[in-house]
Formats: structure tokens, C-alpha cells, sequence
């Protein structure tokens, strides 16, 4: 379970378009005006996803807007940003996804208590068409049952 904090950005789309088979938390490697963009609440993780180059784990299309007090020094709202993980995750990360049909997507960006930028990431196999209209039936099964519980 995620600590609580004031910044929680999420990826919507990433547990209807894939099945999540484990998650991780890593840090990433920030600019100085990035983290104070997160901060704000000023992230997106639509279309973000992960990639291995060689040993390391790296974000891409990650939006995070650029910081409106920030001069010249101010960073690039798409660049490639790199995650922190243990040796052992990463090796487990690499080793999974070489199977066909697994990817990692980030899930959750939030502040931890310590004030440090964290990234939810999750090891994941895409859904099928009827597996998507399979969680949409039990969506609205769901609701239907709250609401006539309600009444």
C-alpha cells in the first residue's frame, strides 16, 4: 500500500489495458525544477512506459511540465528519466520481460515521506479485447450491485 501524500498521479488507462502480474517501487533520477513540477501536481503518466538500456531501467514519455519560476535552467518536459532499483529487482525485471507479451509500465507517481519522488511500477502482460469487455461487465456489475444495495 502507498504512504499517503498530497501528490498521487496515476496511470488510468494501465489496469484496463493490462493484467498487472507485480509491482515495484523505484526512485527516479530528477533535475532540479522537475521535482518541484511533481510537487505541484504538474506530471502526467499517460503513454509512459519502461525500457531496458543495458543494466538500466528507464522511463520514456513521461510528462512532467516545465516549473513556472524556473529561468533558463529549466528542464525538458518529455526527456528519458532513470529509475533507481536494487541490482537484484532489476535482474528479476530483466529477466521477465524477455518473455513475449510482458512489459513494465508505471502505475502511481507520488512523494514518499522522506520527500523524495517515487514511481509505482508494475511488470505486465497485455489484455486481450474480451478480457477488457470481461473487467468493463464486472465494473458494472459492481455498480449496479452498490446501487441496489443503497435503495
Amino acid at each position: 500500500m502507498l504512504p499517503k501524500s498530497t501528490v498521487n498521479i496515476r496511470n488510468k488507462r494501465a489496469s484496463f489495458d493490462y493484467a498487472i502480474l507485480s509491482r515495484y517501487v523505484a526512485g527516479i533520477q530528477l533535475y532540479g525544477t522537475e521535482i518541484k513540477s511533481i510537487r505541484d501536481g504538474k506530471a502526467g503518466l499517460a503513454d509512459t512506459y519502461c525500457i531496458f538500456q543495458g543494466h538500466e531501467l528507464w522511463v520514456k514519455g513521461m510528462h512532467i511540465a516545465t516549473y513556472r519560476f524556473g529561468s533558463y535552467s529549466n528542464h525538458e518536459e518529455r526527456r528519458d528519466r532513470k529509475l533507481l532499483l536494487t541490482k537484484k529487482e532489476l535482474s528479476k525485471l530483466q529477466n521477465a520481460v524477455k518473455d513475449s507479451g510482458k512489459t513494465i509500465i508505471p502505475l502511481t507517481l507520488y512523494i514518499a515521506e522522506n520527500g523524495f519522488a517515487k514511481l509505482e511500477i508494475a511488470l505486465c502482460q497485455g489484455k486481450h479485447d474480451y478480457d477488457k469487455r470481461q473487467s468493463i461487465r464486472a465494473r458494472e456489475d459492481k455498480r449496479e450491485m452498490d446501487r441496489l444495495m443503497r435503495h
